[in-house]
């Protein structure tokens, strides 16, 4: 099922509204506290955790590019967010980050090892 390119390409298009809605949570001045977590570090991991899962699943051979381009982003909103009025860049929320996407891959991980095809057994 996740090797099917009809469910990696439903994953690639869902994988652009994400980067979107984070890059908007991000970059605006005052972001809804719907949308909080309550901790900022944990909305940094959840987001980029959740962007890690999907891009690995949508794009399994370019992992690596995946998350270098994640992290490179990651760097690329704290550095805008000291332009945003009430935001700060902070190296801690590169962490959180960081982490997420380390867990974001130990979560793919995990799932395609759940979800491989079991080998046949021979009588």
């Amino acid at each position: 099922m996740l090797e099917r390119p009809a469910f990696q390409r439903g994953l690639a298009l869902l994988f652009v509204p994400l980067i979107l809605i984070i890059s908007w949570l991000a970059l605006s001045p005052k972001p809804p506290q719907q949308m909080s977590l309550g901790w900022d570090k944990l909305n940094h991991l959840c987001a980029f955790g959740s962007l890690c899962l999907l891009g690995s699943l949508a794009w399994p051979r370019r992992q690596f590019a995946l998350l270098l381009a994640l992290l490179a982003y990651g760097g690329a909103i704290e550095l805008l967010q000291t332009l945003v009025p009430g935001r700060s860049g902070e190296w801690p929320d590169l962490l959180a980050d960081a982490l997420g996407l380390l867990l974001g891959s130990l979560a793919t991980w995990a799932l395609r090892r759940l979800l491989r095809p079991s080998p046949s057994k021979a009588n």
